[in-house]
């Protein structure tokens, strides 16, 4: 049977980590819920109902795939997944044609026919699958979790952690004699292509740790599980904290505490990063912290897209859009929301909680936008770096969301603005 994700009308409310990806692409635990899904279903074909803006981009990125094809629909029996939910293999299990997969309210996983995929087309598959789904005799309630807010990811990444290890690895490699684990070993997965230098303490006491394939482990790292260290990272002097997923080809150090970092970013340096989000192609400089507890242990509000929204918890770091250049001392408060292609320089006051993609800080005060240009270029020589290439589909889309965000940018800057000429006023009194 085939599978298709979608991606629903809440998807917009992850934010600033899915403004440059579909929403099932988000990492949590070891794989994103498209890899998770793939793996154990290995359906005969896939494809993805995505956001328009991202159509280009993931058709280049999975040219085998059907993008936004719904006529292709029409050929056979479809499951759709929405890409929003944390695939769980037994309550899909249950999918037929007489029903629907439920997480309250919010659509799972429905099995649709050929006579009903002709109601859907381009533009429309938003509206129709609900009404499809709506009319299905029998509403099954999917166990998982469904992601609604960026924070949803980190609180769902411990679990999510351990449950992939279970079912997708076994300690099938015996990690090198000087290399110190605390625990079952049996808890711990070394890809025999990783390299892990004297001197690491694995703890795998309070969950199972997953090193992939041509990572690095440099001497004086502690790995707390649940983690993940993806292929090609490499871990210098780090102390890496329990709940941790972090993708592949990321250059890391400091403490990192129940955060995912997507893969494709730096954190070389000290600094703290805890229940935070990091997306790919970011730099995050030395001494750089993610304060993640207010002083008065309430719960965190981010400012998502500018708006606030009540996260419910009371342990909230940061979430990092693509491409962000962090520079060196920048201190961010709890709950803050930084945008794609954000330049924050130099570091110094505490950070405004809302930083608009593509705008400036400049000695902790928010400005108008960097040149676009200049963005688009450091953003091609940083992934050159990695032996990467900016496609015209990527540079396409980053220049649609610098056009989509400018209203909200220039809103925030101006607001900034004021707030700046009401403090210098005050303080010529």
């Amino acid at each position: 049977m085939r599978v298709v994700f979608f991606e629903d009308e809440r998807a917009t409310q992850l934010a600033p980590i899915a403004l440059t990806r579909p929403v099932f692409e988000l990492l949590c635990g070891c794989f994103s819920m498209r890899e998770r899904a793939l793996r154990s279903l290995k359906p005969s074909a896939w494809g993805a109902l995505v956001r328009s803006e991202l159509r280009d981009v993931v058709r280049e990125e999975h040219p085998r795939a059907s993008i936004n094809d719904p006529i292709g629909l029409r050929d056979g029996p479809t499951l759709l997944v929405n890409g929003r939910w944390l695939f769980d293999a037994e309550s899909i299990a249950q999918a037929s044609a007489d029903n629907v997969g439920v997480v309250g309210d919010q659509i799972a996983w429905l099995r649709i026919e050929p006579i009903e995929a002709q109601l859907l087309d381009e533009d429309n598959w938003v509206e129709v699958i609900p009404q499809i789904a709506h009319s299905r005799a029998a509403k099954v309630e999917a166990t998982g979790v469904m992601i609604s807010y960026p924070w949803d990811l980190i609180a769902a990444n411990r679990t999510q952690l351990t449950l992939d290890f279970s079912n997708h690895f076994t300690a099938d490699t015996v990690a090198p004699q000087h290399v110190a684990i605390l625990g079952d070993q049996d808890m711990v997965s070394i890809d025999p292509t990783a390299e892990i230098d004297p001197y690491v303490v694995l703890d795998s006491r309070t969950g199972p740790i997953r090193i992939e394939a041509g990572a690095r482990v440099q001497s004086f790292t502690r790995i707390e599980g649940p983690c993940f260290i993806g292929s090609g990272t490499k871990l210098f002097r780090a102390l890496v904290r329990e709940g941790c997923s972090i993708g592949p080809v990321c250059r890391v150090g400091g403490e990192i505490e129940e955060s995912i970092i997507h893969g494709y970013a730096n954190k070389y340096h000290e600094g703290f990063l805890g229940h935070s989000y990091v997306c790919p192609w970011v730099n995050i400089g030395a001494m750089s912290t993610t304060s993640d507890l207010k002083n008065d242990y309430s719960t965190v509000t981010v400012p998502l897209q500018g708006t606030p929204v009540d996260s419910g918890s009371s342990k909230v770091g940061s979430f990092i859009g693509d491409h962000a250049k962090i520079s060196i001392n920048s201190m961010f408060n709890t709950g803050s929301s930084v945008g794609v292609m954000a330049m924050v320089l130099p570091g110094g006051p505490l950070l405004p909680r809302f930083v608009p993609s593509f705008s400036v800080i400049w000695f902790g005060v928010l400005q108008d936008a960097w040149p676009l240009d200049r963005s688009i270029e450091s953003a091609r020589i940083a992934m050159s770096r990695r032996g990467m290439e900016l496609t015209t589909a990527q540079e396409s889309l980053l220049r649609h969301l610098h056009d989509q965000t400018a209203p909200r940018r220039a809103e925030t800057v101006s607001k900034a603005a004021a707030r700046v000429a009401a403090r210098e006023r005050r303080g010529r009194r």
